[in-house]
């Protein structure tokens, strides 16, 4: 009998270690087949920089597949003049966290400058571009519209029409997929920094893409040019490539971090905890005054799709709540195909302020009378209709008409059929 247990053992360990091995290939045969923008661009498209002064907008996330960071190699390239860097919100190198002013200095692994664009100014000034041929984008985005990166490529993309410089973005996957689409349409009275144009809250679309519908349909003009990726597909998640997620800010360290944020970043707009300061950034949701167990009740009575709601209490070490013992939900998403993130937020947001309506709290308005959950969901009639009783499938039947009409208009700039 011993023999047999020891025999099952060692079997199950060998099947073991043959599954990994051809998930390994299963990845490698992957990467032969895919390539990511700035690959394309070294191995097919060069002539787009070659002999020019190049600038480049990157972060943490300007990799390859081998995780070689972009200002690397072609800081290396023999035949690249890699001129200046920009960093957009969190800085080139990922040291600066959310909201935090990042100042000019001089990068210490290649001696290049480096221009901030969330500091002083937004846009590259004329000064910033005066050494420039070319300005290069190439960071990844996570496909919601209420993320900082793509509204910094947008504003490059002007700064290089005024300053007759060619742009050129170096695509990369939408890590949710490039099918699904879900959300308000922007309200543009409510445009700002985290939702810059009438695009939906999860648009479905590459930067790339973004950046030709934001060049056409919002009339930037720039001189702009995409280099595709070989071998994405639209129904490809980021764990369906052969790339390694890099964590494209501080508070999004996994695929399933993204795949919550269109909703659970929603509650930045509240005085509820988004789960910034745990381990589970918009996972994690909660505040001191909730029961747990009773909001995963009433959330998981509504039997939304692909996700389960579990009670969960934790403490973050900064902001909301920090210090401070909550109690709320942990969302598990269980089928991220049927799971839909924007829904989901509502539900969260709407359940709770209907639970504790006396220590719920949407963030202040500003002078304009627009809180900060105005501009994350992209307009001031949702939170009207949360406090006013309505449910969440009304909101979702009253954006539905200019959802459709987006649609329309996204089929035209999709560069991967």
């Amino acid at each position: 009998m011993k023999k047999w247990i020891i025999f099952l053992i060692t079997m199950t360990l060998v099947l073991s270690g043959l599954a990994g091995v051809s998930a390994k290939n299963d990845k490698k045969k992957k990467g032969k087949s895919f390539q990511l923008g700035v690959e394309v661009l070294l191995d097919k498209e060069k002539d787009l920089i070659k002999g020019k002064k190049v600038g480049l907008i990157t972060n943490p996330t300007g990799v390859d597949q081998s995780l070689n960071s972009i200002v690397d190699v072609l800081h290396e390239d023999p035949e690249t003049d890699l001129v200046a860097l920009y960093g957009p919100e969190h800085g080139v190198r990922g040291s600066a966290q959310a909201g935090e002013y990042v100042e000019y200095y001089i990068d210490e692994k290649t001696g290049l400058p480096v221009y901030s664009l969330y500091g002083a100014t937004r846009k590259p000034t004329p000064e910033m571009l005066e050494e420039v041929d070319v300005l290069l984008f190439d960071i990844q985005d996570v496909g919601t519209r209420f993320y900082t990166y793509i509204y910094t490529m947008a504003y490059a993309m002007e700064a290089a029409k005024e300053n007759n410089i060619p742009f050129v973005v170096l695509d990369r996957p939408n890590p949710l997929g490039g099918l699904k689409v879900e959300g308000p349409v922007l309200d543009m009275k409510y445009s700002s920094f985290i939702g810059n144009y009438a695009i939906p809250l999860r648009h479905g679309m590459t930067v790339g893409e973004l950046a030709k519908l934001f060049n056409e349909e919002f009339e930037i003009g720039a001189d702009l040019q995409v280099v595709e990726m070989k071998g994405w597909k639209r129904s490809m998640y980021y764990d369906d490539t052969p790339l390694e997620f890099v964590m494209p800010s501080p508070n999004m360290p996994t695929l399933d971090t993204a795949l919550a944020y269109p909703g659970g970043a929603l509650i930045e707009g509240t005085n509820l905890s988004e789960g910034r300061g745990t381990t589970k950034p918009f996972e994690l949701i909660g505040a001191p005054f909730i029961n747990g167990d009773d909001l995963a009740k009433s959330l998981n009575e509504k039997k939304l799709p692909g996700v389960t709601f579990r009670a969960a209490s934790f403490t973050p070490t900064f902001s909301k709540h920090a210090g401070s013992l909550s109690h709320g939900v942990q969302i598990h998403i269980t089928d991220r195909d049927d799971f839909k993130p924007v829904e989901a937020g509502l539900q969260i947001v709407k359940t709770i302020h209907d639970l504790y309506p006396d220590q719920f709290e949407f963030r202040a308005e500003n002078s304009s009378g627009i809180s900060f959950f105005d501009q994350l969901i992209g307009n001031g009639w949702v939170r009207e209709d949360i406090e006013s009783g309505k449910s969440v499938e009304e909101m979702k039947n009253k954006w539905e008409n200019e959802l459709r009409s987006f649609l329309k208009v996204r089929k035209q700039f999709l560069l991967y059929k």
